[in-house]
């Protein structure tokens, strides 16, 4: 199942990632459909939502690019990152601190925000940036949300990616990225574009060469 991304630019791509997503979502779009599992209504909805994602797209990185430069420049020294998510979103963890590592050399470690306490809690301080993805439709909310104030209790530096609409976090940082809200299985299309954009600007105020970062390949070209 071809990606049909176009050539990839940069060894750290973001596209692929996206790609995959939607490739595996249109497949269990597809599979529900044709095991009756999905009520006609729905299968509608989320079809047009996914053909809504690139206008989406376009509206979080038109609307997000300012906060996130902002935030990019205060986080741009710091030593390590931590990335927490929850459910579908732990991969969208994952991806946002592979990414910083890959292109701005900053040690980042994704992890789920369930274990947090097992390990993760130890480090935070407030020269550790801690970035929590919640959106509020996520079945899981409530106890991302009590991540968020563990690490807020500690003096953490949080950087919150949540839903539009959603007022109940801005309390606990002045980075709250808020982003459009998408049905749950298309969240993390959305959700990891501004730790891209974060990873990117980062790199770049750190002077880093962001399309062929130092020690890295592409698989394609390397076994």
């Amino acid at each position: 199942m071809y990606l049909h991304a176009g050539p990839e630019v940069g060894v750290a791509s973001t596209k692929a990632f996206t790609g995959q997503v939607l490739a595996l979502f249109l497949m269990a779009l597809y599979l529900a459909k044709k095991s009756n599992n999905i009520s006609d209504s729905d299968f509608q909805d989320l079809s047009q939502q996914c053909l809504d994602v690139p206008n989406i797209v376009q509206t979080v990185i038109n609307g997000g690019k300012d906060i996130v430069h902002k935030l990019s420049r205060e986080c741009r020294l710091a030593n390590n990152f931590l990335f927490l998510g929850r459910g579908l979103n732990f991969p969208v963890a994952l991806e946002g601190a592979l990414k910083l590592k890959e292109i701005s050399y900053i040690h980042a470690e994704g992890y789920p925000a369930a274990e947090m306490k097992h390990g993760p809690i130890a480090l935070i301080d407030q020269f550790m940036p801690v970035v929590v993805i919640a959106p509020r439709n996520d079945p899981t909310y409530i106890k991302v949300k009590a991540n968020i104030e563990e690490v807020f209790a500690r003096n953490g530096s949080l950087i919150i990616i949540t839903d539009e609409g959603n007022e109940e976090l801005d309390k606990f940082s002045e980075y709250v990225l808020k982003i459009p809200v998408v049905d749950q299985y298309l969240q993390p299309v959305v959700n990891v574009l501004p730790l891209q954009l974060m990873s990117y600007y980062v790199a770049k105020m750190r002077g880093c060469e962001i399309d062929q970062p130092r020690n890295l390949a592409k698989s394609v070209t390397v076994e």
